[in-house]
């Protein structure tokens, strides 16, 4: 089985030669690229699955110390820098879901892009998209996982502006790519310092405990070295995942194809932010109260700023889009609390109900917009949740797989997400009381609590509002459900969201993934790794919230008609109104980052274009040309009429007198030649 382990380097390589063959022979072809995709995906699922199985076998040890391939790549100054690959536990768990997800995701879109011009190129860049979260997984240090995250934010900028046609996409997609470089810059500056005082940047190496201690004792102006660094790797994982204050770029990423909305949302982009994180968690951990606090407080108020804003949005994808920054919210709850495995397990449990509601909405939007054509109904916004209603009664698959991925986010037992998201609050809960006081795991808890009730609120009014009810439009009167290809991977999902969240129950295989991939930073010897008890009263108080905010939802959404006005809207008045407006923050980043540096260029044109280049260079250009007419009237009087043309004439004059002295005569020549004679014996004479 060991010999499996030497496969782990093909596993991002068949997604990425997919992309290849795509963009370099089978462009022309639709159902050729597509098929090389989904073949490719595929290899890289199965070749995953083998990598598990040997880790599994494997047992303990290398689940935890890993194995890993080094590889000879850039020389330096005093050595050479070894890149590679690397699996242990944590890696093996992600290995299972992220190809698994892609691959279903995949087969989803053959179907969904049909009829899309840029059929075969969707296919290329989705491919590559997979290839990069692919390698980000089994890279053994930060310089690869680093090249891997810019593939990512390369391909996420290619698919959210994939429809350039529309202006809305074309500024998505720079969006989140402008606002994603924020956080990179920042991980690129954690880099550079930890490399300049580690002298590499292998997790296996970082992660020594002689290493950690040194960088706990090492100053980077005034600061631990490993809070300074942990800072900027998480600014890293702020951006890439969405955390407040850079979430603003992934709602506006719903302009993608669905697809790709939920390949962001569930297998790839945001998901590499928390794995970056929990990757790193034992350069976090060195100082106690100190960087893992920021990741807790950031998480907490992401987690309940997200879940407000969704309960008054309309677009059934933006809604699902702030759950996603309130779900990874709790992810940074947990790992920042310490709890590695629980904000793991909900990363987990997590892609896959996610991806199950992106691509259930995607199958809506689909049905919505084809009853729109038939109904010859071209004004109708497919994605507007006010628009449809009734959908359950001619969408069965599409309904009851959607029912289940709403049941495993909201935390209904025995759905993935109550397993999972009742780990983070009871690891917040747990410290609660072993504190004793009213600190960071209290708030952290209420975040999470308070979080839970409003994320089931804003479900049970999709719930209510998409499926329940009548149609509220024509389009949603023609709706039909999709075909196979897309309901198929819905209800594989739901599956997954259904039971899922066993792998790590307690009493039921003794807590297997804790065992597995929970152990992970054992040998850093930095983090208290112990599995949480489950904790009853937890439980009982997030299903009681839960369902209790789920049927208000559902209740108060489920009969509305049309023209109708919204029921929270009317209840909660002006605060709908900024919640509907998401706090306003894009508005003040609009204001005092984007205006006032559009102002400063213009400014700076003005400036360069009124006071630089027109009087300056034209001060310059005018006496140039002054200049030039002086030094011509002086070329012209003083050089041609004093010097050239003067000794010109001076010599025409002079030739001129002197022919007078030439008559052919030979008595005149005889006559100077006596004088002549007579003047020199003069002078002979008279001693002159």
């Amino acid at each position: 089985m060991e010999q499996l382990f030497a496969l782990t380097p093909l596993i991002p390589v068949f997604p990425l030669l997919a992309f290849a063959l795509i963009v370099l022979w089978a462009n022309k072809n639709n159902k050729l690229s597509a098929g090389l995709a989904i073949g490719g995906i595929g290899l890289s699922t199965l070749t995953s699955w083998a990598v598990i199985a040997a880790t599994v076998a494997a047992g303990h040890e290398v689940q935890i110390a890993g194995w890993s391939l080094p590889v000879p790549w850039l020389p330096t100054a005093a050595s050479i820098f070894n890149t590679g690959f690397a699996v242990d536990g944590f890696t093996a768990a992600m290995l299972f879901m992220v190809p698994l997800v892609c691959t279903l995701i995949f087969i989803y879109a053959a179907e969904y892009m049909e009829g899309d011009p840029r059929y075969a190129r969707f296919f290329a860049y989705v491919s590559l998209f997979a290839a990069g979260m692919l390698t980000l997984i089994v890279a053994d240090n930060l310089l690869l996982l680093f090249i891997a995250w810019e593939i990512m934010g390369l391909c996420s900028y290619l698919l959210i502006g994939f429809w350039f046609e529309k202006d809305s996409a074309k500024k998505a997609g720079l969006k989140a790519f402008l606002t994603t470089r924020i956080g990179d810059v920042l991980l690129f500056a954690g880099m550079l310092f930890l490399y300049s005082r580690t002298g590499t940047l292998t997790f296996r190496e970082i992660f020594k405990p002689e290493v950690l201690d040194e960088l706990s004792r090492m100053l980077i102006w005034g600061l631990p070295a490993s809070t300074v660094i942990s800072l900027l790797v998480f600014g890293g994982a702020v951006g890439k995942s969405a955390q407040f204050p850079l979430h603003v770029w992934l709602p506006d990423a719903m302009e993608g194809p669905t697809p790709v909305s939920a390949l962001i949302h569930a297998a790839t982009m945001v998901s590499a932010g928390v794995y970056l994180v929990a990757r790193m968690l034992p350069l976090f951990a060195i100082v106690p109260q100190g960087t893992l606090s920021w990741v807790a407080i950031i998480g907490s108020v992401t987690a309940f700023f997200g879940a407000t804003i969704s309960i008054a949005q309309n677009d059934i994808k933006r809604v699902l889009a702030y759950s996603t920054i309130s779900q990874l919210g709790y992810m940074m709850i947990a790992l920042g609390l310490g709890g590695f495995l629980a904000g793991v397990f909900h990363l987990l449990t997590h892609a896959f109900f996610k991806a199950l509601l992106f691509l259930g909405s995607g199958s809506i939007i689909h049905a919505v917009h084809h009853g729109a054509e038939h109904a010859d109904d071209h004004h109708t916004d497919p994605q507007d949740m006010m628009n449809m209603g009734g959908l359950y009664a001619k969408m069965k698959r599409t309904s009851w797989a959607y029912f289940a991925g709403t049941a495993a986010l909201v935390g209904i037992f025995p759905f993935a997400g109550f397993w999972s998201k009742d780990e983070i609050l009871a690891e917040a809960w747990v410290q609660w009381h072993e504190a004793g006081s009213i600190g960071l795991p209290f708030w952290a808890w209420l975040a999470g609590t308070l979080g839970a009730f409003l994320t089931a609120l804003y479900m049970g009014r999709q719930i209510g509002l998409v499926f329940f009810g009548k149609p509220r439009s024509k389009a949603a009167e023609h709706a039909v459900e999709p075909g196979n290809r897309m309901t198929v991977p819905l209800l594989v999902l739901a599956l997954f969201a259904a039971f899922i969240g066993f792998i790590n129950v307690p009493f039921i295989a003794n807590g297997w993934l804790h065992h597995f991939a929970g152990l992970v930073h054992e040998p850093a010897e930095v983090l208290h790794l112990e599995a949480v008890p489950f904790q009853i009263s937890v439980a009982l108080v997030s299903t009681a919230v839960a369902l209790l905010g789920f049927f208000l939802g559902w209740g108060m959404y489920r009969n509305l008609k049309a023209g109708q006005q919204d029921p929270l809207a009317r209840m909660l008045g002006p605060v709908f109104t900024v919640l509907k407006n998401k706090y306003y923050v894009d508005e003040f980043y609009k204001f005092v980052f984007i205006d006032t540096t559009v102002a400063l260029a213009n400014f700076s044109a003005k400036f360069d274009y009124d006071w630089v280049i027109n009087p300056i260079v034209n001060f310059v250009g005018n006496t140039g040309r002054l200049l030039g007419e002086l030094s011509g009237r002086i070329d012209t009087v003083v050089v041609d009429g004093m010097g050239v043309l003067g000794t010109a004439r001076l010599f025409k004059w002079m030739g001129r007198e002197l022919r007078l002295t030439q008559t052919g005569q030979a008595q005149n020549y005889l006559l100077v030649i006596a004088l002549v004679s007579l003047s020199l014996i003069a002078m002979y004479l008279f001693g002159i």
